[in-house]
């Protein structure tokens, strides 16, 4: 089960209780639109969806109504704009724009870079070491919706989870380390204007402290080389029947990003409910729950941005 509007509001209700004391008056209302109540505290909150989604009038109405914010679900992926070498197909993504632009929704970019979802062609080209594989794609996708986009996540998913170091991919293979400068130089070259993000999962786990210790230190050291990140994505992916946020360190983290000058997204958060009891009451409150102890740590630190999720089309 994705996160539902009923369990995101039950968090959003609860991470009010940590919010500044200046937003203390702020209420929460089952009837307002989501995107009504994140805006109050001077946050956006949308979703990810898919073009074949807004062929059901029931779901587009509720994505138009609650999300002040659109993600492309699959549509903003290289597999899927470049599926032959040389040409670009924009429809997807055109498609979700003038969905959100005839919602008054700000609209998102992703991923111009990661080692998934990629075209068939695409690893034997790179066996070329042409530079111009990685930085002509970025620059034609982002120059297409440049002034369009509030954020691009420009790289997604650079950092190995269980090393801590470079993931191996087939840019890293292709490029060594410069693919992510080169990447995010092309990005602010092609669209100057946007918030250009690094993009991952993991920082929200509990055990994961090396984890968090090499984003810092990958976060610290591409700012020194003069990369332009202006923010971190971190994705929610939660369990509500696994390992739990632990919020002391989730909140020494962001104190740490946020010192860094970087801005925070929350970028595809959901919270997944295997494992637990067949009963929804129960499996809704662990939902809830599980997101609550992630979204009021996020949502008190005043770095923090933007809210995504993924929904699923019962919301």
């Amino acid at each position: 089960m994705r996160l539902s509007k009923r369990a995101f509001l039950g968090s959003m209700a609860a991470s009010a209780l940590c919010a500044p004391v200046s937003n203390a008056a702020v209420r929460f209302d089952d009837n307002a639109p989501l995107r009504r109540q994140a805006a109050a505290r001077g946050l956006i909150y949308g979703a990810a969806a898919a073009t074949y989604q807004l062929d059901d009038a029931s779901f587009a109405g509720v994505l138009a109504r609650e999300a002040g914010i659109l993600v492309p679900e699959y549509e903003g992926k290289r597999g899927v704009i470049q599926a032959d070498p040389g040409h670009y197909d924009f429809s997807g993504l055109d498609h979700l724009l003038a969905f959100a632009q005839a919602h008054g929704m700000a609209f998102r970019g992703h991923p111009l870079v990661w080692h998934n979802r990629n075209p068939d062609w695409l690893e034997d080209a790179l066996a070329s070491r042409d530079s111009a594989l990685l930085t002509d794609y970025i620059t034609a996708v982002a120059r297409r919706y440049r002034g369009h986009m509030h954020s691009w996540d420009v790289v997604n998913e650079a950092i190995d989870l269980d090393t801590g170091k470079l993931r191996e991919t087939l840019w890293l293979k292709a490029f060594g380390p410069s693919y992510i400068d080169m990447a995010f130089h092309a990005a602010h070259a092609a669209d100057p204007h946007a918030m250009l993000v690094y993009n991952d999962w993991g920082c929200e786990a509990a055990a994961n402290d090396r984890f968090r210790a090499a984003t810092l230190t990958f976060l610290e050291q591409a700012l020194a080389r003069g990369v332009p990140i202006d923010a971190l994505g971190m994705q929610g992916h939660l369990a509500a029947f696994g390992p739990q946020v632990d919020q002391r360190k989730l909140r020494a983290f962001l104190a740490h990003v946020k010192a860094l000058g970087l801005k925070v997204l929350v970028t595809e958060h959901d919270v997944d409910d295997h494992g637990g009891p067949s009963d929804t009451p129960t499996r809704d409150r662990a939902v809830a729950d599980a997101s609550r102890r992630f979204l009021e740590v996020m949502l008190d630190c005043d770095a923090t941005a933007a809210v995504a999720n993924v929904l699923n089309r019962n919301v």
